[in-house]
C-alpha cells in the first residue's frame, strides 16, 4: 500500500488486517451523493496520532495528512469524489505513524448511492435533562454542507416549550408547531400566512398534540392526550411517559374546527400517533386498551391500526383494521411511495424515546410482512424517524453513542425495504458530538429551508391572543 502526503510517498512498515478505529464510524456505510463531507478522527490508542489518508473514486484521488488524528475534507473536493463515485464507492486508505514508523490499515469503502436525500433537515435541540428543558429551539440543517440556522429559539418567546413541529409533505412553507406554558398556542404557517391557534375545546381531552398533515393540506390529524411522566430510580429506562386518556381527532385547517369521530375516541382505549397514507385515503394510528395508569404502565401495548379517511369532508370510516399487534407500536410513518410503513417497537408503552429496547421495524404494505431493520438498529434506543421524498432514505434518532444523547442517523432503504448500515449526521469537526451537550429531537426531512421570519413568529406568539378553534 502506498500513500502520498505533502508531495512525498509514504511506505508503511506494516499493513494491518483490520480497518482503522475511527469516529464517527463510516466504515462500509452507504451515503447519498449529496451529503456533506464525512470528516472523522482516530480513536482509542491512536487518538491524536499523525494520520495520512487517501480517498479514491475512479480517477479522482485526494490525499491528506493530519498531525492530530483528525481528517477533514474540503467541501468542493468531497463533492468531486461523491459525484465521481455515484453508484459505486469511495475507497479510503488510512496509515498512522507510530513509534516504529507508518502502519497501514485495511482499506474500507464508503458506498455512494445515486439516490439523493432531501437537502434540509429540521429538528429540535434540547438538553436531555428535565431541569433545563426551557433552553431549546427549532433548527434546520443544510445536509449538503454544515450550515445550521434557527427556525425559532425559545429565548425569543420567554423560554416556553416548543414541540411537535410538522410539515406538509416536506414543504418548508407549510408547517406547524406547538408552544406550551408561556405564550401557549399552536403556530401554523400556510400560504405565507401565520396563525396562532388555541386548540383546547370543551369536547376534547387537551389541546392538540401529536400532528400529521393530510396530503391535501386541508386537514391535520392530531392526538389529544392527558399525559403524565414518572422517573425510574433503578430501571434502565430513565423516564416513563404515559397517558391517562387519549384520542385521535382531525383538525379542519380552513374552518378552524376539530372533527371528532367516535371511531377514534373510544373511552375504553387509548388512541395516539396518527398519520396519513400518501394518497390521503387511510388514517393510521396506535391504540391500546385503557389500563389503569400508572400502576400497569408496563402492561400497556399499543397495536397499529388503520381506518379509511374521506378527504372531501374529513370524515373517518367505522371499520378499523389491525395491521400489527405484539410489541408496542409508536410513530407509524408511511414512505411517500406508499410501499412501506416504518414504526418503532418497544416492549411496552408509547414513549419509546426513553426505552432502551426500542427498535425500528418496517411493514411491507403490499403483503403485510413485518421485519426489523437489523442493520439500522443498535442495542440502544432507536425512535423517531421520517422518510425522504424519494422513499429511499430514512433519518431517525438514536442513543447508540452513549445511551443519553440522541443523534441523527441516516439509512438507505432499498426497493425491498432493506436498510444499509447507518451513518450519523456529518459535522465539520469530528469532535463535535463529544462536546455538544444537546439532544436532537424529531428529525423531519424538508425540500428547502424554512424562510418565515423567526421574529414575526415570536411577536405573534407573544402579542396575539390566538384563534379559538371549535369542535
Amino acid at each position: 500500500m502506498v500513500l502520498v502526503a505533502c508531495a512525498r510517498t509514504i511506505v508503511p512498515v506494516a499493513t494491518l488486517e483490520e480497518t482503522p478505529p475511527i469516529y464517527p464510524d463510516y466504515v462500509g456505510v452507504t451515503i447519498p451523493v449529496n451529503i456533506a463531507p464525512l470528516n472523522f478522527k482516530l480513536t482509542g490508542d491512536l487518538s491524536g496520532q499523525k494520520v495520512s489518508v487517501t480517498f479514491s473514486a475512479g480517477d479522482k484521488v485526494f490525499r491528506t495528512t493530519s498531525g492530530k488524528g483528525i481528517v477533514q475534507i474540503p467541501l468542493n473536493t468531497w463533492k468531486r469524489l461523491t459525484d465521481n463515485a455515484s453508484g459505486d464507492a469511495i475507497k479510503v486508505s488510512v496509515a498512522v505513524r507510530g513509534e516504529d514508523g507508518w502502519k497501514g490499515y485495511k482499506p474500507f469503502e464508503i458506498f455512494v448511492s445515486e439516490d439523493r436525500v432531501d437537502p434540509y433537515l429540521a429538528y429540535r435541540l434540547i438538553e436531555p435533562a428535565q431541569e433545563i428543558w426551557n433552553h431549546m429551539g427549532l433548527y434546520q440543517r443544510h445536509v449538503e454542507d454544515f450550515e445550521e440556522t434557527a427556525i425559532i429559539e425559545n429565548k425569543m418567546t420567554d423560554g416556553n416549550c416548543m414541540n411537535c413541529h410538522s410539515f406538509l409533505a416536506r414543504d418548508p412553507g407549510t408547517m406547524l408547531f406547538h408552544m406550551r406554558a408561556v405564550n401557549p398556542g399552536t403556530m401554523l404557517i400556510k400560504d405565507g400566512e401565520l396563525e396562532k391557534l388555541n386548540t383546547k375545546t370543551d369536547k376534547t381531552i387537551s389541546a392538540l398534540v401529536y400532528p400529521y398533515w393530510h396530503p391535501s393540506g386541508k386537514y391535520v390529524a392530531f392526538s389529544v392526550n392527558d399525559t403524565k411522566q414518572a422517573f425510574h430510580t433503578t430501571d434502565t429506562n430513565r423516564v416513563e411517559v404515559f397517558d391517562f386518556k387519549s384520542d385521535v381527532v382531525v383538525y379542519d385547517v380552513d374552518n378552524h374546527k376539530v372533527l371528532i369521530s367516535p371511531t377514534l375516541a373510544l373511552g375504553s382505549s387509548f388512541e395516539t400517533f396518527p398519520s396519513f397514507s400518501p394518497d390521503g385515503g387511510t388514517l393510521f394510528f396506535c391504540t391500546a386498551d385503557s389500563l389503569g395508569m400508572p400502576s400497569r404502565f408496563s402492561d400497556l401495548k399499543y397495536a397499529l391500526c388503520s381506518v379509511s379517511f374521506n378527504g372531501t369532508d374529513g370524515s373517518v370510516g367505522s371499520q378499523v383494521d389491525t395491521l400489527y399487534k405484539g410489541k408496542s407500536v409508536s410513530f407509524p410513518r408511511v414512505s411517500p411511495d406508499g410501499r412501506f410503513l416504518m414504526m418503532t417497537l418497544s416492549e411496552y408503552g408509547n414513549f419509546s424515546i426513553w426505552h432502551q429496547d426500542a427498535d425500528l421495524f418496517i411493514i411491507d404494505l403490499k403483503d403485510g410482512s413485518v421485519k426489523p431493520l437489523d442493520k439500522a438498529n443498535s442495542h440502544r434506543t432507536e425512535s423517531y424517524h421520517s422518510w425522504s421524498g424519494n422513499s429511499r432514505w430514512a433519518v431517525f434518532s438514536s442513543r447508540r453513542d452513549d445511551g443519553l444523547y440522541t443523534r441523527l442517523y441516516f439509512t438507505h432503504i432499498d426497493k425491498d425495504g432493506n436498510p444499509s448500515k447507518p451513518f450519523v449526521l456529518p459535522q465539520k469537526d469530528p469532535d463535535f458530538y463529544g462536546e455538544f451537550m444537546k439532544s436532537y429531537n424529531i428529525p423531519e426531512t424538508i425540500s428547502g429551508p424554512v424562510s418565515y421570519p423567526a421574529r414575526d413568529i415570536a411577536l405573534k406568539a407573544k402579542n396575539d391572543k390566538g384563534i379559538d378553534v371549535s369542535s
